[in-house]
């Protein structure tokens, strides 16, 4: 059950990533 939870936090942060690199690219334009 452990492992389950914490393949889906790491599924999460890399989405919560992604969002990040998109923001900043805007504000570079």
């Amino acid at each position: 059950m452990g492992s389950v939870i914490k393949k889906r936090r790491k599924r999460m942060s890399k989405k919560k990533h992604r969002k990040l690199l998109r923001k900043t690219r805007h504000q570079r334009k």
